[in-house]
């Protein structure tokens, strides 16, 4: 009975240990699937759907396109009713046969802007919605330039904890090497201790990491809308964006099509209306009134019509002005357009410049210091298993390694990042 009760035991342990590691593999196989799900283009998608300064420059938009019916349409009619009293002695006199003059009024009026007001003042509307169209498009160009900046960013603090994981290995051999060496009486606890020391400053570079990527996750659900804390994914491993365009040809297409300035020259637009609009106020509008008077059984009933015009009497103080003004205005405008454009020269120039810098400074390192060094370490790992080399110069060249293997992906980053902004600046094209 005892041998059939271990015999149980056994099997119940062992089916739980099947569990176990069925449950890990798993939790490993989900780790991995869900490190695999974070797709740049959907997190694009996703922001341009969710992110709230985007549906609050959408909300602004739509109400700016009521806003040009409201501009191209009437004053509102006006409705007056009123009442004229023939004599003081009696209160109301209307009907009584002495009373000729009492009598209700009933007076509609309508004002009629001088020809051409209504459809400049549509006009400015639609430019100022026109505007606010393509301010959205920037809007939503710099949304998807954030987010493959932080996407990158992202991807590059997971690339340096493999790295770093890499060479932890490295660093495992010289701590053998030099246990070895310590343990045989050639080598001094001093160089066990080194190593050590410099494999636990790649765990706090790790951690330090990964608090990165806590930051970096956070900012990214801000950006596409979600929760802070909602999870995210490992980004893949991108490939190398081709990028051929030269910088004159940047900044051309980016006069073409950037949509701040094209932002900027819908303003531009609005207010050369406003100009014209201001001129038009030297003209007077017009008010048509239509009266109807009841008089009463024994009198005929009355009707009348009149008009009336406001006269620019005070042109000297108002109306021109407001002229002045408007002309300023376009002024400012046509200026802010030029300030725009070097402002985005400068940009395109600053970023092309880091673009064509990083590619340069990662050939330098793909091509040349990275196969270098490593030569260089397997020789001096072997020069120093044999007593040939100390374990200072050993670990200094690993360091060197892993310092220029984090320089090359930290140039591919910025080079990236570098494409994305000159598409924001240059319109996506």
């Amino acid at each position: 009975m005892r041998l059939n009760a271990r015999l149980v035991m056994c099997s119940v342990r062992g089916v739980l240990v099947c569990l176990g590691v069925l449950v890990a593999m798993i939790s490993v196989f989900y780790a991995t699937a869900s490190a695999e799900d974070l797709k740049l283009q959907d997190l694009i998608d996703e922001a341009l759907k969710n992110n709230h300064e985007l549906i609050m420059i959408e909300a602004k938009m739509g109400a700016a396109r009521f806003r040009i019916p409201q501009a191209k349409s009437l004053p509102d009619p006006m409705f007056m009713i009123g009442y004229q009293n023939d004599g003081v002695r009696n209160l109301y006199t209307f009907g009584n046969e002495m009373a000729e003059d009492s009598q209700w009024m009933f007076t509609v009026s309508q004002m009629f802007l001088f020809p051409g007001k209504l459809d400049l003042k549509g006009e400015m509307a639609l430019k100022d919605a026109e505007g606010l169209i393509a301010l959205r498009d920037a809007a939503r160009l710099k949304t998807a330039a954030r987010i493959k900046e932080l996407y990158y960013d992202l991807f590059l603090a997971y690339k340096d904890i493999d790295l770093l994981k890499e060479k932890q290995s490295l660093f495992e051999r010289i701590e053998e090497a030099a246990l070895s060496r310590y343990s045989s009486g050639t080598g001094m606890q001093q160089e066990v201790l080194m190593a050590q020391t410099e494999k636990y400053m790649l765990l706090e570079k790790e951690e330090m990491l990964r608090q990165k990527i806590q930051s970096l996750e956070a900012m990214m659900n801000a950006t596409v809308g979600r929760d802070v804390n909602s999870p995210l994914g490992r980004p893949g491993e991108p490939g190398q964006t081709a990028f051929s365009m030269t910088m004159d040809e940047l900044i051309r297409t980016a006069y073409e099509n950037s949509p701040e300035i094209n932002a900027k020259k819908k303003m531009a637009e609005a207010a050369g209306a406003k100009v014209k609009m201001a001129e038009k106020e030297f003209y007077p509008d017009f008010t048509i009134n239509a009266t109807y008077a009841l008089k009463g059984r024994q009198f005929p009933d009355m009707w009348s019509m009149s008009a009336a015009v406001n006269i620019p009497l005070f042109y000297k103080t108002k109306q021109r002005p407001a002229v002045q003004e408007a002309e300023q205005s376009l002024s400012e405008a046509v200026h802010d357009i030029e300030a725009v454009k070097i402002m985005t020269a400068s940009v395109i120039r600053d970023n092309y410049s880091m673009l064509r810098s990083s590619e340069r400074l990662m050939d330098i390192y793909k091509n040349g210091l990275i196969p270098k060094t490593y030569q260089d370490i397997e020789l001096a790992l072997s020069g120093y298993v044999t007593g040939k080399v100390e374990a200072i110069t050993v670990i200094s060249r690993l360091k060197s390694l892993i310092d220029f293997e984090f320089l090359y992906w930290g140039q591919f980053a910025e080079r990236e990042k570098a494409i994305a902004r000159l598409h924001a600046s240059t319109g996506g094209k």
